[in-house]
């Protein structure tokens, strides 16, 4: 990690660079009082850019410009993503968020890679979200900064959330908290078994996404959805993100979880998760958690000894919030609870 000096911008703010690549991360941290030092918050945001950047292959933004607002208490929230200047990124911290609290983030991550697809229309918002869901947990995971366990079971005990209730109208039209994130999610879930298999794990949801990335769709764009799925699809030479969208796109379209755990060899056991090899889709599995590229051998991230679990309890699951189409935001609470 390059890490440029603070400066001060204006009384009271102080600012440093990163280099990821060839990308550069300005952080403005306004004036406040934060429990950890600056090089923390640099850390921090170095993590995140590292998980998002090696999904993708490269970091999605040339220029991002990070404005990190104190809060009071502790932990990470109320984080917005914009397109303006090629990317902004606002988010608050508690002043009482200690290293561990920082290690375990997940939020920040979910913003950076709201830079990597472009902007949809409002009924299209749930692909947003959807993504940003579904791939922070493994961009952290292949980065050795979250354990496998942990983001398996967090699937498990999450996508539930996203499947439809009585009177759906598909994922265009049901505009609900959880058809939104974890609807959008369980989408992203589905596509990728799909991809896996019919191009026999070959190809997976990243490679459509990071053809997406590659021919321009990024959040600085405003493009229709069909043009993006299509484009993944090319990216992966089958269709299944234009297939799975008139699927899901206008009607209810119902899964059982239970039996696409089963055959991807994963149970839930308490507040963890067992994971069976010899599942017809064990194999899927371990592609879409670690990539085509990644060294399977190499141990998941643990901090102390022990899987992180983020603070989440199997009551209070990640709940980002959303509401404008045209810039993205997470925060902690779920409006519908």
């Amino acid at each position: 990690m390059v890490v440029l000096p603070f400066v001060a911008v204006s009384a009271g703010e102080m600012k440093s660079t990163i280099l990821i690549g060839a990308s550069r991360l300005d952080i403005v941290v306004e004036s406040g009082r934060f429990d950890v030092s600056k090089d923390d918050l640099s850390d921090w945001v170095h993590s995140a850019a590292e998980s998002v950047a090696g999904y993708y292959g490269h970091f999605p933004a040339s220029r991002l410009l990070i404005r990190i607002t104190p809060a009071e208490g502790s932990g990470v929230r109320h984080g917005m993503t914009f397109g303006r200047g090629g990317g902004l990124i606002t988010i608050h911290v508690g002043a009482d968020t200690n290293q561990q609290e920082f290690r375990s983030d997940w939020m920040l991550t979910h913003e950076m890679v709201h830079l990597s697809f472009p902007s949809m229309s409002e009924d299209h918002h749930w692909i947003e979200e959807g993504i940003a869901t579904y791939v922070e947990p493994i961009a952290r995971v292949r980065a050795n900064h979250m354990d496998v366990s942990e983001m398996w079971y967090e699937l498990v005990r999450d996508l539930p959330q996203g499947l439809p209730a009585p009177g759906d109208k598909g994922l265009d039209h049901t505009h609900t908290w959880g058809r939104t994130y974890w609807g959008g999610a369980l989408f992203c879930l589905l596509a990728d078994v799909d991809i896996h298999r019919q191009t026999e794990n070959r190809k997976g949801l990243d490679d459509a996404l990071r053809g997406i990335l590659e021919a321009g769709g990024n959040i600085t764009q405003d493009w229709e959805l069909q043009k993006a799925l299509s484009i993944g699809d090319r990216a992966t030479g089958v269709p299944v993100l234009t297939t799975l969208y008139d699927k899901m796109k206008d009607r209810p379209f119902d899964v059982n979880l239970d039996a696409l755990w089963k055959e991807l060899g994963v149970e839930q056991n308490g507040k963890g998760v067992l994971f069976t090899d010899s599942a017809p889709l064990a194999a899927t599995r371990r592609a879409i958690t670690y990539g085509q590229a990644q060294d399977r051998s190499k141990p998941a991230a643990t901090f102390g000894g022990t899987a992180i679990f983020a603070g989440r309890s199997a009551g209070s699951p990640r709940s980002p919030v959303d509401s404008l189409p045209a810039k993205k935001q997470s925060g902690i609470v779920n409006p519908d609870r």
